[in-house]
């Protein structure tokens, strides 16, 4: 089980996070929905170990062991993947250097170079990425969605346990959803848990979460299963101020018509 409890945590000296309280089995998908700016990418980089994050309260842990405690590449090698919003762009990394190294150090003995390619050309045919992409710097000059089928491409390859999807659908076209969906759905067969950000309703109905989590204001506020991503689609959040009474700190418009927006984080460093 992915633990997460009371967890505080600010950026510069804005706080985002104001206790939140989480669980992540395996072979189960939760759907993290809220309002922009609430902290739901602030939650999955402090998760993932963001050294922008300060945690100033509350626990982390991973099979009983501190995930707070660990480096960034200790939560990796735990199991923990991120598939990032913005992935960044390497220049003089090469792709296929990168994914040999970080699939090696998953490994007892190193992977043969035959093993490896073979891994590889599967993965990249998987994705609908040419191969000729492998030996490009990793991310550079990509457009949106073949970053967002890249990051899918390295969750397959470095087979973690619980993955952490930060709207891998932004950006993606109808094809390239189906794609990115197929491939999640492989990792959900296997028992992975999964923990998925998204503004929408289509990626979930393709991937079928067995719960939801709604943040609000750096907090919880409310889970169950599926109906609820369900409507928040149809209404939006303005049911939370109604029906739970809680006064929702930065406004937003119904989840079926709002952009990917402006998270708190990069409002708060861009003040700095």
């Amino acid at each position: 089980m992915l633990e997460i409890r009371n967890l505080h945590a600010k950026v510069k000296d804005k706080e985002i996070l104001k206790g939140v309280d989480l669980d992540l089995n395996d072979n189960e998908t939760l759907a993290l929905l809220g309002p922009n700016g609430h902290g739901k990418s602030t939650l999955l980089a402090v998760i993932m170990g963001h050294p922008n994050f300060e945690v100033t309260e509350g626990s982390i842990t991973l099979d009983g062991k501190d995930v707070l405690a660990m480096s960034v590449d200790e939560r990796s090698k735990a199991g923990l993947f991120l598939g990032m919003q913005y992935p960044s762009e390497i220049p003089g990394v090469n792709s296929s250097d990168f994914l040999r190294a970080a699939m090696n150090v998953r490994q007892e003995k190193p992977l043969s170079l035959y093993a490896f390619y073979s891994k590889l050309q599967n993965a990249y045919k998987e994705m609908g990425i040419p191969f000729e992409m492998s030996n490009r710097n990793l991310n550079e000059g990509f457009s949106g969605g073949e970053k967002k089928r890249n990051e899918i491409l390295q969750m397959r390859l470095l087979d973690p346990r619980y993955i952490m999807l930060d709207e891998i659908d932004s950006g993606l076209d109808v094809d390239a959803m189906q794609v990115v969906a197929k491939a999640i759905e492989k990792e959900q067969a296997a028992g992975k848990g999964f923990l998925v950000v998204s503004h929408y309703a289509r990626l979930y109905e393709m991937i079928r979460p067995t719960r939801t989590a709604i943040m609000v204001n750096g907090r919880i506020a409310v889970s169950g299963g599926p109906e609820l991503y369900r409507k928040i689609d149809t209404e939006g959040y303005e049911w939370i101020k109604r029906d739970l009474g809680i006064s929702v700190e930065k406004e937003d418009g119904p989840m079926n018509k709002v952009s990917i927006g402006t998270c708190a984080t990069k409002e708060a460093l861009k003040k700095k």
